[in-house]
């Protein structure tokens, strides 16, 4: 049933991202996938054939020319809002962060995903489509140093809250994957050993599991899924 679809997704260069750009691949969605990354990004494309467009996306020129190439696909199905931004490493305390930096994390994890969603809500609407903008539990816990991000993460989460009850034909969903051995999450732990963490491609069976259920929008988290499934 996925052969037309078109899913875009953010940060599919590495980590939960290309995990999951690959995965769709392999069920024949089509891509337009999108990262900081230029080499790895091309990697990425090499492997599922997608439509590869480097950038920042909070850069709003960017942005344009990944809305250029969802209007040239003609349809989106599906908006995976994946790329963010940790901040400072080590995680500072709240009393310390840098301003500059925290207004850096709210335009990568806030004001980003939410401009990709307005540049592509007519189409998702015609589609009937999913969007899945990724969460952590930092957005509900209380983690020393992590208040820069979790504070943008909670704020992405009722972005898909109001989204979902102002676009009841859509289905929004926040997803927390849980732990991962990440670039990011090693960002967040400089100098540990997080071998122990799960491997994105771990996850991605859950959260491709929610995409097809069409649930009811909401905040799901991966272990939880996991196991109601």
């Amino acid at each position: 049933m996925s052969e037309n679809r078109v899913a875009l997704v953010t940060g599919a260069s590495a980590g939960l991202g290309r995990a999951l750009a690959l995965a769709l691949a392999e069920r024949g969605w089509r891509l337009i996938i999108t990262a900081r990354g230029g080499e790895r990004l091309g990697e990425v494309r090499a492997v599922t054939g997608g439509e590869a467009v480097v950038g920042d996306v909070a850069d709003v020129e960017h942005r344009g020319r990944v809305f250029a190439a969802v209007e040239a696909a003609g349809r989106v199905d599906l908006v995976v809002n994946n790329a963010s931004a940790l901040g400072s490493s080590p995680l500072p305390s709240l009393e310390r962060y840098p301003l500059d930096e925290l207004e850096d994390v709210f335009r990568s994890n806030v004001i980003a995903p939410l401009a990709i969603l307005q540049g592509t809500l007519p189409m998702l609407r015609d589609a009937s489509g999913v969007v899945v903008n990724i969460s952590s539990d930092a957005a509900v816990g209380a983690y020393a140093g992590w208040g820069g991000y979790g504070a943008s993460k909670a704020a992405l989460d009722q972005i898909a809250t109001v989204l979902a009850v102002e676009n009841p034909q859509l289905r929004v969903y926040s997803f927390d994957p849980g732990d991962m051995r990440t670039e990011m999450h090693q960002a967040a732990f400089p100098g540990e050993d997080i071998s122990d963490r799960p491997e994105p491609e771990t996850v991605v069976p859950v959260l491709l599991r929610l995409i097809e259920s069409r649930l009811e929008s909401g905040r799901y988290i991966a272990s939880e899924w996991a196991v109601r499934s």
